[in-house]
Parts: structure tokens; C-alpha cells; sequence
């Protein structure tokens, strides 16, 4: 048995060094909303707290991915998850691209376009380089779901980006 006092230990080292990668997570599953990935992590962080005497330390990272994940998609779900941008005067023209942000800014929009579970799929599977089972794992679903849903939002991707995409190699049909 771990006491209290051990055990917040443990979190608190734990949180420390795991927060910055869950923000990371939250905040493409979010489409870069740092305010809400940073309330997606501490809603997580909140829900594994309470679990924390329970989770094995060889697991720890993987069950706190999931919450972020679980907390993402339920903030998604929320009613109050829709926020309203206030501006003073509405542009005349659309802002260019910041030269500073790069492609994080246009990495963030294609991926706000993508469907909640798609968006789920592909960030933990090509950003966050999880396996299949992984990925199954932290969205809490079938593997073949994460198959189809990261193949569906690639595809998606790959259409709002044609530039970007390489040419498919001809099947041979003999």
C-alpha cells in the first residue's frame, strides 16, 4: 500500500515530467487552443489524480494519454464547447500567414477540419508515433477503428493539400 503522502509524491513527479507531452496532445486534439488544451489537461490530470492509487506505474503514460484523449472529446461534446471569438471589427481582408508560426498554424487548421475521432487518430498515430494497439488503447476502441479513422483522415488531408501529397506508385496489375 502506498501512503497519502508517497502518493502525491508520485503524482506530482509524474505530472512534472509527463504535463508539457499531454499539453502537446491536448493542444492538437483541440486544433491549437492552448487555453482549452491547458483545461483538456487538468480535467485529465483531475480524473487520473483520483485513480492514481490504482494505475500502474508501467501504464501511467499511457492511462493519462487516454484521459487527455477522453477530456478532449468530451469537451468537444460539451455544450459549452461552443465559444464564441469576439472582435471589435471584422477584418476586410484574411490575416496572412505568420511566418513566425510556420506551418503550425496551417497544421492546425487542416486538423480542426478533421472530424473529433479522425483528429484523435491521426495526431496519436503520426505525431505522437503510437502503434495501432496504442493509439486503440488511448482512444478506447477497436484497432480497426483506429485503421479506418487515421486512413479516412489522411485521405482528407491529403485532398485539402494536393500539393503536399506524393504520388502514389501505380499498381501492377499482372
Amino acid at each position: 500500500m502506498r501512503w497519502p503522502a508517497d502518493r502525491d509524491r508520485e503524482f506530482t513527479e509524474f505530472v512534472t515530467v509527463q504535463r508539457a507531452a499531454l499539453v502537446r496532445v491536448a493542444a492538437l486534439l483541440v486544433s491549437g487552443d492552448m487555453a482549452r488544451a491547458e483545461d483538456v489537461v487538468q480535467t485529465a490530470l483531475t480524473k487520473l489524480y483520483l485513480t492514481w492509487p490504482r494505475v500502474r506505474p508501467d501504464t501511467a503514460a499511457a492511462y493519462a494519454r487516454r484521459c487527455v484523449v477522453n477530456a478532449a472529446m468530451d469537451d468537444r461534446r460539451s455544450p459549452f464547447s461552443k465559444r464564441e471569438l469576439v472582435s471589435a471589427q471584422l477584418p476586410d481582408f484574411a490575416a496572412a500567414a505568420d511566418p513566425e508560426r510556420g506551418d503550425a498554424a496551417t497544421t492546425m487548421a487542416l486538423l480542426a477540419a478533421l472530424p473529433a475521432g479522425m483528429r484523435a487518430a491521426v495526431v496519436l498515430r503520426y505525431v505522437e508515433g503510437l502503434s495501432i494497439a496504442e493509439a486503440a488503447d488511448a482512444m478506447g476502441c477497436s484497432e480497426g477503428n483506429v485503421k479506418s479513422q487515421s486512413a479516412r483522415g489522411l485521405e482528407r488531408l491529403r485532398e485539402a493539400v494536393p500539393e503536399h501529397t506524393r504520388p502514389r506508385p501505380a499498381r501492377s496489375t499482372s
